[in-house]
């Protein structure tokens, strides 16, 4: 893990730390990278329950609720899969938030319509979920580093915006 991620990792148990809150993963083609990345904290067994690794359709079915439908008409590389992975991750492990991770990391796996280094990350709460599409293909371990430092970055965003004030709203 590189010193960014340091910074980020620390910076997200900071937060959950003092907000009390958990966090689980859901990974696919990451493959435990972002629990790990989570974990490289001391402490982090107060807020950070577990992961699910779905490498599988069968998986990301059976343990974490995603549509065999939407995984048959849009593959398991999709934005909707991706939240469905948060979603299900939220409810299996009963945390606040979810991290996701789904994509083709490679050297295989793509096709024409969704190229090698396509992943779509998620994170969120089950009512609120952002996503951000990573596409760029440097060879799997440098795609798989990228997703993971991006997963984590969106992660840590999420948490300040969700603290933020918010607007109110007259009317």
């Amino acid at each position: 893990m590189d010193f960014g991620s340091k910074i980020t990792s620390r910076e997200i148990s900071e937060i959950l730390w003092e907000t009390e809150r958990t966090v689980g993963t859901a990974e696919s083609c990451t493959g435990g990278r972002i629990a790990e990345a989570i974990i490289a904290v001391p402490g982090a067994s107060k807020y950070f329950k577990g992961g699910i690794i779905s490498y599988v359709d069968e998986i990301k079915e059976r343990l974490l609720g995603v549509d065999p439908q939407v995984l048959e008409e849009k593959t398991a590389v999709c934005e909707e899969v991706a939240i469905a992975m948060v979603r299900g991750a939220c409810k299996a492990l009963e945390t606040d938030y979810a991290i996701a991770a789904t994509g083709f990391a490679g050297p295989t796996g793509g096709t024409k319509d969704i190229p090698v280094g396509t992943i779509w990350l998620a994170c969120g709460t089950p009512d609120h979920v952002v996503t951000k599409k990573v596409e760029q293909d440097f060879g799997r371990d440098i795609n798989l580093a990228i997703a993971t430092n991006n997963a984590m970055e969106m992660f840590l965003q999420f948490l300040k915006d969700e603290d933020a004030p918010r607007p109110v709203r007259e009317g």
